[in-house]
């Protein structure tokens, strides 16, 4: 049986990729990965992404990532809310809190990501989530607005009881390089013990390389070896662990 993997989280926009992209894409498929999802992080990169994502098998989502909070502007909302009215995306992201970096103001994080949920809502769409050390306050967010479409809270980190609370509100989970980690005994338990159809994968590249792979560009085609170490660690085949995943992925985003 042919498997069918599918990238949930890739930057495949960034300047790094830029002089490969073409080679970067023909060896994740060769990897058998059939659909790379790119989510946006400035409403300067939009464009350059939005053009990427004219290539077959690549889908957009569009948002202000918290990391880069000091480059936005409240242009940026109105505009973010004009390409949502017309442009099809998969998603609203990269949005969400992030509570790690000690010298990004966290008032106007929540301001930021409040505006989004509100967007995603109003156009029916899922979002994709980065969350660091601010699990309770975003959960807090997403009871409050209650995503119809839910999302992926990608490259997760939190406990399993608070992954629990984001399944039960229709949210699923990201799982990545991190996953291949020997040292990464929560993580592993989680990806063990709550259901299959929680899960999705991705790999973040460039970013979060896997074990083996640190100083180098995180690439698709490394979804592979996420759900190769994800199958080992659940005793299921690889088949099984890629149709599911996929088939989560596929339902959740539209695809």
């Amino acid at each position: 049986m042919s498997i069918q993997l599918i990238d949930t989280h890739c930057h495949l926009d960034f300047a790094v990729f830029d002089g490969w992209r073409d080679q970067l894409l023909a060896d994740a498929r060769s990897d058998n990965v059939t659909d790379f999802v790119v989510p946006g992080v400035t409403a300067d990169a939009w464009p350059g992404l939005l053009a990427t994502c004219d290539a077959e098998g690549l889908y957009p989502a569009l948002g202000l990532h918290p990391c880069f909070l000091d480059q936005h502007k409240a242009a940026d909302l109105t505009q973010l809310e004009e390409l949502l009215s017309f442009k099809p995306v998969a998603a609203v992201g990269e949005i969400g809190l992030d509570f790690f970096i000690a010298n990004l103001n966290q008032e106007k994080q929540i301001e930021l990501f409040t505006r989004q949920l509100e967007m995603a809502n109003h156009f029916q769409l899922p979002v994709l989530l980065h969350v660091r050390k601010a699990h309770d306050q975003v959960l807090k967010l997403l009871r409050q607005f209650k995503l119809e479409r839910g999302g992926i809270v990608h490259a997760y980190s939190g406990s399993e009881q608070q992954a629990q609370q984001y399944i039960e509100l229709g949210f699923k989970l990201g799982m990545g390089g991190s996953l291949t980690y020997d040292r990464a005994k929560k993580l592993r338990r989680i990806a063990m013990h709550l259901p299959l159809d929680a899960f999705v994968l991705e790999t973040d590249s460039p970013d979060i390389p896997l074990a083996g792979y640190r100083g180098e560009p995180n690439q698709p085609r490394r979804v592979r070896e996420v759900a190769e170490v994800f199958a080992e660690l659940r005793g299921i085949s690889l088949e099984e662990l890629a149709q599911c995943t996929s088939a989560t992925a596929r339902k959740l985003l539209r695809l």
